[in-house]
């Protein structure tokens, strides 16, 4: 009877830690997804997106879904997110990263908000490879322009490497957002891939991208191309 007990008990400690491994790696896949469908639902109205000529020229597209903002006045706010750099054979397997702290230059309360951010040169990208990275110290990081804006200004090339934008109740804008770290979400990477792999081994291409990267992947290269071509006609 007690041996019986006790096989019962670990076919049940078991079970429960196998539901746990598949309801974390879920969680993980729905947010690759989410990030692809935030970039749909944003390049929907070109007018009040993320400008084509910044999407033709990223190095790297990084996006949070539900980025939680501190209270009026206080400033924090937490996240997780997806990043997929451009490699010589496309872009890269999604490194799963942690944002926490910094200042947005806008506060609206406590609420959430999705934040893209769209590493414009290589210097950006390199940075991206380290597993801590200070916007607004290890990367110059500054407010997007939106839709038509580019046309008018070419001085966001200059100015920054990382251009950031958040969307909150359909409002679309370019966000100032210094001093938030970024850390490899090892948790997520784990398991999303089933084993840790390093932030450069992934965003560098030398880790393939399985299936379930792919709905981030081809928004990213649905508008990105989209916008060389434009660019080269």
């Amino acid at each position: 009877m007690k041996r019986a007990v006790g096989t019962f008990l670990v076919l049940c400690t078991t079970f429960s830690a196998t539901f746990a491994l598949a309801q974390d790696r879920r969680k993980a896949v729905d947010r690759v997804k989410q990030a692809g469908t935030i970039l749909d639902e944003i390049m929907a109205a070109p007018d009040q997106g993320i400008p084509s000529e910044i999407l033709g020229s990223a190095e790297c597209v990084a996006i949070v879904p539900s980025l939680l903002k501190g209270a009026f006045g206080i400033g924090g706010q937490y996240g997780r997110g997806v990043v997929s750099c451009k490699t010589k054979a496309g872009w890269s397997a999604p490194a799963f990263f942690s944002l926490k702290g910094g200042s947005f230059g806008l506060q609206i309360g406590g609420q959430a908000v999705d934040l893209i951010m769209v590493v414009t040169n290589p210097q950006g990208m390199q940075a991206l490879l380290n597993t801590t990275v200070k916007l607004g110290v290890d990367v110059s990081a500054a407010a997007g322009p939106v839709g038509r804006q580019a046309e008018a200004t070419t001085d966001w090339k200059m100015r920054a490497e990382v251009l950031t934008y958040s969307r909150a109740r359909g409002v679309f804008a370019g966000l100032s957002l210094n001093g938030a770290l970024i850390r490899q979400d090892h948790s997520s990477t784990e398991n999303f891939y089933g084993h840790m792999i390093p932030v450069k081994n992934l965003l560098t291409g030398v880790t393939p991208a399985p299936q379930d990267a792919q709905p981030f992947l081809l928004a990213i290269r649905r508008y990105t191309e989209a916008s060389q071509t434009a660019a080269a006609k």
